[in-house]
């Protein structure tokens, strides 16, 4: 009876979330995307054809069981369909928002395979989730017992809290240590709220305060309170700062006023949408409008930048990125909303200097693809003779991130790094090479996906439990 709701992808075609036209949504930070009505999510989610090897699961990071939350939101069975959904995933409405689904489970669907367009999966996760949040499912952890060990977790990012989320309902006491005066990472200062609007991030930070989650916000480790300390309070740790580097630039003039990282740019834009006073923003330096805007980078973060840069009134907002389309590492959805929303992308550039103090132009260097690289990707190869000057009064790098050096930051020279200076975890447990100390996300991994970050996380935490239960053992041997 259950599968008469399935299988429709022959007769019913592939439907998005209706977007919101470009040239209103290029004046403000609010999302795209509109939700799907009941009806329509239980219908695009009937399309999918439940296949007995579910390849959109099995290249999920988180291994998330959506197959039956489809079924189950093709039945109407909202509540079980959420159920479902958050067994596996600590935070489902922020994933069925930022994952690059098409790179993901959509882009492995087999209906997608087959020509029939594929599920839209991470539309039907956003609905699902954002009903539950409405209808009150979503409800404050409650451990069944409260146990007496204590967890430092360094990092509000998605990896500490999935983490402290793990320990919570298992009883553990779990305080979180953040630099920043809001938790959540990247996911409240880094990513735009047209991608992620904020209250989604603050509604989910306060369930886990609500549940027993301490916060200890503004507090640099290093600075405020020594790595020993915290050690010295808590039975373990879990280290997820993140990477937070900027990779700089070279060539003449790269020193420049009005070259600016990609991070502190976004971290000013979404402060401001805080309300907070930033005086940067103010003062036009991380300000984009009335601006010749250039951004240097192919990633998720360079599409955030020229979007952020559109709605902040910018003259014109370039991207230039050093390979073609095909083999940029950002999402080609986030291509396609930028280029709608006014983003000129030139492909096959490269800058090498920079004019004028403050900034006023930045000297192109044209490429072509050459022979694969280790990783397979056709590497660029300079063209003699085809440099040109691109006036700008803003460049914005977003080159990608590198890790801090937290050993030195710590004066824990014990912590293991790798040569490219992430901190060295074991890939199955997460443990470092200092005992009750683990690791997750980009730390470890360097630059990566929020739902890597997730699934990191949950696993330290079931490793961390593990590792508490060891020594109560051992005394009772």
């Amino acid at each position: 009876m259950a599968l008469q709701r399935m299988l429709k992808f022959v007769t019913v075609g592939k439907e998005t979330p209706e977007k919101r036209d470009a040239t209103a949504r290029a004046h403000d930070f609010n999302e795209i995307y509109r939700e799907f009505a009941a009806s329509k999510a239980a219908e695009q989610a009937s399309r999918c054809s439940q296949c007995g090897v579910p390849y959109c699961q099995a290249h999920c990071p988180l291994g998330n069981n959506i197959p039956d939350w489809l079924r189950l939101t093709a039945e109407g069975r909202l509540q079980e369909a959420y159920e479902i959904s958050q067994a596996t995933n600590t935070f489902p409405e922020i994933c069925g928002r930022i994952c690059p689904q098409d790179r993901l489970c959509e882009g492995n669907c087999v209906i997608e395979q087959s020509g029939h367009g594929t599920v839209t999966i991470g539309a039907v996760e956003k609905y699902i989730t954002d009903t539950a949040w409405d209808m009150g499912w979503v409800k404050p952890i409650q451990p069944a017992v409260e146990r007496v060990e204590t967890v430092g977790i360094i990092g509000a990012g998605p990896g500490g809290l999935a983490a402290a989320d793990v320990l919570r309902r298992a009883g553990v006491q779990v305080t979180v240590y953040d630099r920043n005066d809001r938790a959540g990472g990247l996911l409240t200062y880094g990513i735009p709220g047209f991608k992620l609007e904020k209250d989604v991030v603050m509604s989910r930070i306060a369930q886990l305060e609500q549940g027993g989650v301490q916060f200890v916000l503004n507090c640099n480790v290093g600075t405020d309170i020594s790595f020993d300390a915290i050690r010295g309070k808590h039975d373990a740790v879990l280290i997820a700062t993140g990477v937070y580097k900027t990779r700089d630039l070279d060539g003449p003039g790269a020193n420049a006023s009005g070259i600016v990282a990609a991070l502190d740019y976004l971290t000013a834009s979404n402060r401001k949408s805080f309300g907070d006073e930033v005086p940067e923003f103010d003062s036009g330096a991380l300000n984009a409008a009335g601006k010749r805007v250039v951004v240097i980078g192919g990633g998720d973060t360079a599409m955030d930048c020229v979007r952020t840069a559109i709605r902040q009134g910018a003259t014109s907002v370039k991207c230039l990125y050093r390979r073609d389309r095909a083999n940029m590492p950002g999402s080609q959805r986030e291509v396609q909303n930028a280029e709608e929303e006014g983003v000129e992308f030139v492909w096959l550039a490269a800058p090498c200097g920079f004019a004028g103090e403050p900034v006023q132009s930045v000297r192109v260097q044209k490429m072509r693809l050459g022979a694969p690289d280790k990783t397979g990707r056709q590497s660029p190869e300079l063209i003699e003779g085809a440099d040109y000057d691109e006036p700008a009064d803003l460049v914005i790098k977003a080159l990608g991130f590198e890790p801090e050096d937290l050993p030195g930051q710590w004066a824990t020279p014990a912590l293991e790094t790798t040569r490219w200076g992430t901190v060295k975890a074991d890939f199955g447990t997460h443990a470092t090479s200092l005992p009750g100390v683990f690791a997750v996300g980009d730390i470890v991994r360097g630059a990566s996906l929020v739902v890597w970050a997730i699934r990191d996380g949950r696993e330290a935490g079931t490793s961390i439990l593990t590792w508490l239960t060891q020594p109560a053992q051992a005394a009772a041997e």
